[in-house]
């Protein structure tokens, strides 16, 4: 199995990006992992929130092929600790899907065409957290899920 993190948006702190940059190498020890970035939609002073949702959306299905399984990280979405997760990334990889894509939408959420096309929804935490943030705790929390299935001392109950 493959996993992506498809996000909205580039990073522009420097020492975010090469924090998610070293966590994208020791994920590579344990899966085939990719970071995709959307580009920022131009012009959104123009356009209405609904309207940025749905250009994004667009955007987003397009990176999504009929053979992924799409999970959008959403605060309303389910929320794991850390072992739970690693138990659903398990599944995941039982079931025999070749893809599993985490998005992380742009500042105003998901279109509606993305939440009906999505296979499930996950929350981080209740509290908000910039999306550049997100991208961070996300491929730490995939690490951190790799080492718990393989027994190794990184993650501490």
């Amino acid at each position: 199995m493959k996993i992506k993190l498809l996000t909205v948006g580039k990073t522009d702190d420097k020492n975010l990006e090469q924090l998610i940059d070293d966590y994208k190498r020791r994920l590579g020890h344990y899966v085939k992992f990719e970071l995709a970035l959307i580009p920022d939609i131009k012009n959104t002073k123009n356009l209405s929130e609904i309207e940025q949702r749905e250009k994004e959306g667009a955007l987003i299905l397009k990176n999504i092929t009929p053979t992924d399984q799409m999970i959008l990280l959403d605060e309303k979405g389910h929320e794991f600790r850390s072992v739970e997760f690693s138990r659903f990334l398990q599944k995941k990889m039982n079931s025999g899907i070749k893809q599993l894509v985490f998005v992380i939408g742009g500042p105003y959420g998901f279109s509606e065409a993305v939440f009906e096309k999505a296979q499930g929804k996950i929350s981080l935490s209740k509290m908000t957290f910039s999306h550049q943030m997100i991208r961070l705790f996300m491929v730490e929390q995939l690490y951190r899920a790799f080492t718990i299935l393989k027994n190794e001392p990184y993650h501490h109950e």
